[in-house]
């Protein structure tokens, strides 16, 4: 996803990121192609749950539901994600993905079974 981490708060379980639209992406409009948008707040998601859990979990989507409220330009993005309530099973989370002058322009809510993390923990998101 060509993700780079910014910052984690640990009381809000939010995460940062930063990612890059590639040019490859752009639709005959102009603009991000919706699917790549859906990964990278899908990618903001999971990163928060992994950071809050420890890199012990991940995340295993049930169900993502995603409203564009701008055209996504090509090039540098901002996303956020955090973690909505985290229960033994199932967790709830959000996201939203801004352009570099914090306009907003999508966000995400999704619904994911908890499971373990597969592989070694690692400190950088992505």
């Amino acid at each position: 996803m060509g993700v780079e981490f910014e910052s984690f708060d640990k009381e809000r379980e939010e995460i940062v990121l930063r990612f890059i639209a590639p040019e490859h992406f752009r639709t005959p409009r102009g603009f991000c192609q919706g699917g790549l948008v859906a990964g990278f707040l899908d990618e903001v998601m999971g990163w928060a749950h992994v950071w809050a859990t420890d890199h012990a979990e991940a995340p295993l989507n049930l169900e993502i539901n995603m409203t564009l409220v701008r055209a996504v330009p090509i090039g540098p993005l901002k996303a956020k994600g955090r973690v909505v309530k985290r229960g033994r099973r199932v967790t709830y989370l959000e996201s939203e993905l801004f352009d570099l002058d914090g306009e907003l322009l999508a966000r995400a809510t999704s619904t994911a079974l908890v499971t373990e993390r597969p592989g070694p923990p690692s400190e950088n998101a992505g």
